[in-house]
């Protein structure tokens, strides 16, 4: 008998992924301190919120066994960590500092199994590479899709490929926060696969 299986996220992208996979998981979310810690690069960042948020739904659960999935991203440009604009002011400014540039995004990906005490963590890199975009462009995409709650200013699943040159990464639901080959590879080892009989 597999694990229940927990998403330790609100957010609604990463449960639509959930969902094109056919898992059966519920929702909890891990409410925790999201500081970045002084000299900590991107990568060790959203590794730790990961694990984290995977842990800080453990002590929340009512059945003490289970699967979580914790999640972080971050967008780097020039450097500079950025994170989600809140407003359409700072979603405008952000995307006209990428113009023409190439911003990384990395993802914390954790799998906590509660009864082995196994957590696996990897951080998944991807690559956007912005276009050249006028003024009005930037404006109107940020009027039309409300990116607010995005890292970066931007949703990929929507119109925000019209923003992008190229793109680079080995998968693209990495840039929605949650990459899905390498959670089913890590979600295998727990016995949880979408492709097996029930």
């Amino acid at each position: 008998m597999t694990l229940p299986l927990i998403l330790g996220s609100g957010s609604k992208y990463r449960g639509e992924i959930l969902d094109k996979l056919h898992l059966k998981y519920d929702v909890v979310r891990p409410d925790i301190d999201e500081t970045a810690i002084t000299s900590e690069s991107p990568q060790q960042l959203v590794g730790r919120l990961a694990e984290a948020k995977a842990r800080a739904v453990e002590t929340r659960m009512s059945d003490p066994e289970a699967v979580i999935i914790g999640s972080d991203q971050v967008a780097v440009c020039n450097g500079d960590i950025l994170g989600k604009p809140g407003g359409a002011e700072a979603a405008i400014q952000q995307l006209l500092g990428f113009v023409g540039k190439t911003v990384t995004f990395y993802t914390g990906l954790a799998v906590l199994n509660t009864s082995t005490q196994q957590c696996e963590v990897r951080v998944e890199p991807f690559e956007v590479e912005f276009r050249q975009l006028t003024i009005d462009e930037v404006e109107r995409y940020v009027e039309l899709e409300e990116p607010f709650d995005c890292a970066g200013s931007f949703k990929s699943e929507g119109l925000g490929i019209s923003l992008f040159k190229s793109l680079k990464g080995n998968d693209p639901n990495t840039l929605i926060g949650l990459p899905a080959i390498a959670l089913l590879d890590m979600l295998r080892a727990h016995g949880i696969n979408p492709l097996n009989k029930e």
